[in-house]
């Protein structure tokens, strides 16, 4: 079996034949902070130039703006497209290694986006993406796809022992159970649990 637990700090921690795979954040890599800053630099030309050529409570459109305007589009679909070939790359790799069986967490989404200070990186790893081209991947090759409920503990667990730790923190990277004192990463630590998961 193998177990995908995704994240903000790593797109996807997986456990798979007792080997930890981890798949980074494409978001902190050099290619896509370069774009993003280019994003950010021309969005700020364009509204300096449209501050240069208001007229009153008008805002007139040269065909300066114009060019800069379709310049930003196309980094917008550049910066898009990076994101989604990696989530492609990424599920394909795991579907090619055929496991009998993949389980992950169903994560709520439209919830974890009301934390102001995740939003946009949880938004930016697309995860529903994700979790939807895993499925219909693993359905094509015949592998039995399972989401296990939300309130599944899967971080507070401990993989060794079975303890759950209920005090466990959104900030505590590493897991050091309360009973064994096992000590593994959190996200690892999730990754084990799913895969071990029972229905």
């Amino acid at each position: 079996n193998m177990g995908i637990d995704l994240g903000v700090k790593d797109l996807a921690v997986v456990e798979f034949n007792n080997t930890k795979l981890v798949f980074h954040n494409i978001n902190k890599s050099k290619q896509v902070r370069n774009l993003k800053r280019k994003i950010l630099h021309t969005q700020r030309a364009i509204s300096r130039k449209y501050e240069q050529n208001r007229r009153g409570n008008r805002y007139i459109k040269t065909n300066n703006i114009a060019r800069a305007e379709t310049k930003l589009r196309k980094l917008h679909i550049r910066l898009a497209n990076i994101r989604g070939n990696y989530l492609h790359q990424t599920t394909h790799s795991l579907v090619k290694l055929l496991p009998k069986r993949v389980v992950m967490e169903d994560l709520n989404v439209t919830g974890m986006m009301k934390n102001k200070h995740l939003s946009k990186a949880i938004q930016e790893q697309g995860f529903a993406e994700f979790v939807r081209q895993i499925q219909y991947k693993c359905e094509w090759s015949g592998i039995e796809f399972v989401q296990v409920d939300r309130f599944y503990p899967s971080s507070k667990t401990c993989s060794h022992c079975g303890n759950i730790k209920t005090n466990l923190r959104l900030r505590d990277r590493t897991y050091v159970c309360d009973e064994c004192g096992f000590t593994i990463d959190r996200d690892y630590n999730a990754a084990i649990n799913l895969s071990r998961y029972v229905s």
